[in-house]
Formats: structure tokens, sequence, C-alpha cells
């Protein structure tokens, strides 16, 4: 073989040995070294940063019914409150392994440790006062953040659960504030919430992953306050919807937008194992049983009352008028956890089964205000159901 360069011609045998001849020479040299081996580029570069996360979409179809078509049968899966819990995990968990998304009524004490509780103020209330627990430690406000990211990031929606927890027995309730009292305490919520890094003096931990944008809806302490009052400071914030006013009749019915507000009510329907008619909140349960006892001897009892009482909501709404089930709970560990494990089990039977789909309130506001009018008042002007054991 010949490498061939214009008119001439070198042997390649004459190239090699010339070559070999170099490194000899190179190698014998006194002032020579060993060169260094070429490092392996991909051992020395930095690994590349992972993906940003995304959140998760929308479990909803927005599409519009045809005339004659059913809805789908959504369920509203509440938490008030959101304190770090194991029941948190449970429910992240049980939602991702049956495709529902639920919301979070976030407490604005959570994000304020209790060193920094001044930093609230409830309407006619000292700095500091409230009626239940600050966030604790700096430790424990960054594992609320990162339990909220989690959520967020899930496809969950966060609203608010206000601040301060001022029920009935307090010397200023929310039954009693004023439109003004309401937007101050909005005011405030939305203050901890974006400001809890500096209020705090908190540099370690994520951000919060979302904005007061994210915030559409509220459920007030203890379902108190009116609607007179409590809608004109909901819409200087720009909210969407509202599930805090007691239902004006017994059964399942379609929510309503009243005064600019979607409200959904927490139900008020009859309950087989009470053979009564009950306010489906968990805390209400618990009350009609053992009046809000931590009585662990009812724990099983108080789990039946749980589910007999989802599974007939359902099954009425299902074959009946296709109502959307507000299901309004919080996470806390009452009566030795009765309620939470019953309340997710209910959260994977149901929300596998077709046309049924446990979606978030926003998610429902977007799929009604989508429909015709006219096929969407069909629904709405349908008899209530689970009013009684016969309907």
């Amino acid at each position: 073989m010949a490498i061939r360069r214009g008119k001439r011609t070198t042997t390649l045998p004459i190239v090699v040995a010339a070559l070999s001849m170099l490194v000899a020479g190179c190698a014998t040299s006194a002032n020579s070294a060993v060169p260094e081996p070429i490092p392996n580029i991909s051992t020395t570069l930095s690994p590349a940063p992972p993906p940003p996360p995304t959140r998760l979409a929308s479990n909803v179809p927005m599409k519009r019914l045809a005339p004659g078509e059913k809805p789908p049968q959504f369920i509203l899966f509440s938490f008030d409150g959101v304190g770090v819990s194991k029941n948190w995990d449970l429910f992240l968990r049980t939602a991702a392994e049956s495709d529902a998304r639920f919301t979070t009524m976030m407490t604005g004490l959570y994000f304020l440790t209790d060193a920094k509780k001044r930093h609230y103020r409830g309407p006619g209330y000292q700095p500091g006062e409230a009626a239940i627990a600050f966030g604790g430690s700096k430790k424990d406000v960054i594992e609320e953040i990162t339990y909220l990211n989690r959520t967020w990031y899930n496809g969950h929606e966060m609203a608010t659960h206000f601040v301060g927890h001022f029920c009935a027995g307090t010397k200023n309730p929310g039954k009693s504030w004023t439109s003004a009292e309401w937007r101050h305490e909005l005011a405030q919520f939305f203050r901890l919430m974006t400001q809890w890094r500096q209020l705090n003096g908190i540099r370690t931990g994520p951000d919060l992953a979302f904005g007061p944008e994210a915030v559409k809806g509220t459920r007030t302490q203890c379902l108190e306050g009116s609607m007179k009052a409590l809608f004109p400071a909901l819409r200087a914030f720009d909210m969407m919807w509202d599930s805090s006013m007691p239902a004006s009749r017994p059964g399942l019915y379609w929510p309503t937008k009243i005064n600019g507000i979607w409200e959904f009510p927490v139900p008020y329907v009859w309950s087989p194992a009470l053979r009564q008619r009950q306010t489906a909140l968990d805390y209400n349960f618990w009350y009609s049983v053992n009046k809000a006892t931590d009585r662990p001897a009812d724990r099983k009892r108080i789990a039946k009352v749980v589910t007999s009482t989802y599974d007939y909501m359902l099954r009425r709404a299902y074959e009946g008028n296709r109502a959307p089930l507000v299901i309004a709970n919080h996470l806390n560990t009452w009566n030795a956890n009765a309620f939470n494990p019953a309340t997710a089990a209910f959260m994977r039977r149901a929300c596998t089964r077709p046309d049924v789909i446990c979606a978030t309130h926003q998610d429902v506001i977007a799929w009604m205000e989508l429909q015709d009018p006219a096929v969407l008042e069909k629904w709405r002007s349908m008899a209530p159901v689970a009013v009684d054991a016969h309907r």
C-alpha cells in the first residue's frame, strides 16, 4: 500500500519505521517524561441536573355533554388544615393508585414557627393569638412546605382554610366577622404563604412550588360565616368557590353560582348506619357517634358509619342525578385514626369505577362552565338524592 502526495510516493513501511525511531529517541532523552494518559471526559464533567418536576395533568375530560348524555359522577375529596400527618402520605399514595385528585385546605398558621407566631394577628385579636397550634420548629415548617409541594406536583388543588381557626366559643368567632374582617384574614393568609421564608428566617429547604394565583377556593373554620359577609371578601381576592355553607336542603344536588362564587355545600344526607340525616363531615360523624369523645373502642363503629354513608351517597347519586359528592375531612388521627383509613378505602373503591372522576373543585367548575347551560340546568333541576332511606 502507498500514500500518494502529488507526484511523490512514500511507502508505508518507511513511514512506520521513521515514526518508531522518533518515538524511541524521545523515550531515551534525559529530559523526557512519560506522557499522562488522556483523562476520561465522562468522569470529569458534572452530571446534568435533573429536569424540574412537572405537575400532573388534570383528569377531567373537558368536553360538552350531548343532549341526553349523562355527566360523569364527580367526587370532590377535601382535607381541612393539612398539617403534617401520616394520613397525608396515605392519601397521596391512594390518589396516585386510583388516578384521583383532591383539595388541600391550607391553614396559614402552619407557615409560621412557634417562635415567630406574633407575625399573625387575627381580626380582633392580639399578635400571636390563635385557637390552634402554629407550625412548630423551622424543620417542621420546611416539612410542611415539602408536603405541599408534593401535593401540588401530584395534580391536587390548593385552597385555604384561613388562619386562626376562631370558632364559636372564642371571643371573636368567624360567624360574627364582617367582610372587612374576612378580607383581613385572607390578607394575613396570603402574607404568611408568600413571605414564610423572611418571616421565619428560613434559608434552607425548597421554595413553595406555587403562588397565590393557584388558590381559588375556601372553607371557613367550623363551617362558620355568612355568604353576605364572606363572599364580598372572596371576590376581592379573586376566589372562585367556597365549601363552607350548610346545605340549604337535605340530599345531594348540583352546586350553583351565588353572587359570583360557586358554592359546594357540605352535604346533609341520610346515613344508613346512624339511621338519620347527617352532615357528611368527619368531625360531625364523630360527634353523632360518641359526642366527639376519644374512645378507641368506637373505632370500628365509626369506620362503618363513614363507609356506609359514603357508599350510600355514591350509589344514590350515580344512579340518580349525578350530583358531585363533597367528601369533607381532616388529616387528624381522631379516635384512634378511625376516619382516614375508611375514607382512603372509599377513594380507592370509588375512584376506579367507570364514569366516576375524583377531581378538584377548579376542574369541576371549568367542566360545568363549558356545558350548554340548558343541558346543565336539566341536571340541576333534578330532585336531590340520598335524602332518606328510600330516595
